[in-house]
């Protein structure tokens, strides 16, 4: 098990999982998805209406949470790809800018020096 980011995750190449989120958080984001989530609140509003026995209702009950939390650990994994995806964008921006005024120097300068930590990586 491993607790590092999940842009951090598996080297170069995504994993198994980080191909499986993006597979299921395209399908998730679709109409299908959407209908798919209707059908089955529809469906658990109906057994509770319904004289069904207890235990159904349970289940219906435990299908909705399960069907939650794969949604929220999958939509989880999806904002923290996204997110050091957009870093690692204008840390690339912020880096080709010292880059290219390297010689000028000044306060704003070793500010984004600082802000990227720049020497950390290098």
């Amino acid at each position: 098990m491993t607790t590092k980011h999940p842009a951090d995750r598996g080297g170069p190449t995504p994993g198994t999982f980080e191909r499986l989120a993006e597979k299921v958080s395209n399908l998730t984001s679709s109409p299908i998805f959407f209908g798919f989530c209707l059908l089955l609140v529809f469906t658990v509003v109906g057994v509770h209406f319904a004289d069904v026995s207890l235990k159904w209702k349970i289940f219906a009950g435990e299908c909705m949470t399960a069907v939650t939390l794969m949604l929220l650990a999958l939509l989880k994994n999806s904002e923290l790809r996204g997110e050091r995806a957009i870093q690692r964008k204008l840390d690339a921006i912020a880096a080709a800018i010292l880059e290219a005024h390297r010689d000028q120097g000044g306060k704003a300068h070793e500010d984004l020096k600082a802000a990227i930590r720049l020497e950390e990586e290098t």
